[in-house]
């Protein structure tokens, strides 16, 4: 059985699932879904087209779902999707799409939002990630799975960032952060692999020492980084992990690629 305060206001339309919470003043909108034992605990606020996904729980004063911070927004019905037992914490902002990004804001499962982090309009954060305290994710920007952003570091608009990844605190990321990678500084310049992630995630020692010797050829000083990705390649045809970062790498986008610090952002 849900069990709503009485000081909260939940808006006609808005659906409820099974053993749900509401807590003191807090607001849910017409058009949000919350999902089997969400609990909101108290001066959250949900609104717009919000889909929450089950046990997730959002503390005092996040404001999720709230029309996007970007000019061009005309009230477009865009939306937003949070997964399953997710953590928002204190002071969380998430924003829903725009026309100019597909119209959808997503967030994975089991996701952890410290106080005041910002998930702009149109990201993509993958599944079991973490966003310490005061992140701040521009617009478009794309986050893979068990990613970490440390305390007070910002993401530029429309930067990726690959599975395992790790970024430093108080950096400022400006370009795409390759799988199991680590970026620290402003700007962020690529400072190795995530080694303690990797471990943390029982990678086997076989698979980070391949790992350690792609990175060290893909950012190594000869040839063009396109010489580079396929001689790294053809060496590690069969080595799962490392075609990762090499697909990711292909796969390009807006921005350049983060490297080592005595190196520039590169493009293919």
């Amino acid at each position: 059985m849900s069990a709503i305060h009485n000081t909260a206001i939940v808006e006609e339309g808005a659906c409820l699932g099974a053993d749900v919470r509401i807590g003191p003043y807090c607001f849910v909108g017409s058009g949000v879904v919350l999902g089997d034992g969400c609990e909101l605990l108290s001066h959250a606020v949900v609104a717009g087209r919000t889909t929450i996904g089950p046990k997730t729980c959002i503390f005092p004063f996040a404001s999720i779902g709230h029309r996007p911070q970007d000019l061009k927004y005309a009230g477009e019905p865009s939306t937003l999707g949070i997964g399953a037992r997710c953590t928002i914490r204190e002071g969380v902002t998430m924003n829903p799409g725009t026309t100019g990004g597909g119209m959808h804001t997503s967030v994975g499962d089991d996701c952890l939002f410290m106080a005041n982090a910002h998930v702009a309009h149109d990201c993509v954060v993958g599944s079991n990630s973490i966003l310490a305290n005061n992140v701040m994710l521009a617009g478009h920007c794309r986050i893979g799975k068990f990613v970490i952003l440390g305390g007070g570091c910002a993401v530029q608009q429309f930067v990726r960032i690959g599975d395992h990844a790790f970024v430093g605190g108080l950096s400022g990321l400006e370009n795409d952060l390759i799988p199991y990678g680590m970026a620290l500084g402003n700007r962020a310049y690529l400072a190795g692999l995530n080694i303690v992630g990797l471990k943390r995630r029982g990678f086997s020692r076989e698979e980070m020492h391949d790992l350690r010797r792609a990175y060290r050829l893909l950012f190594a000083d000869e040839g063009t980084l396109k010489e580079r990705l396929e001689d790294v390649a053809a060496e590690f045809a069969q080595h799962r992990i490392v075609h990762e970062v090499l697909d990711f790498i292909r796969d390009g986008g807006e921005r350049a690629l983060c490297t080592p610090r005595n190196g520039q952002g590169q493009k293919l």
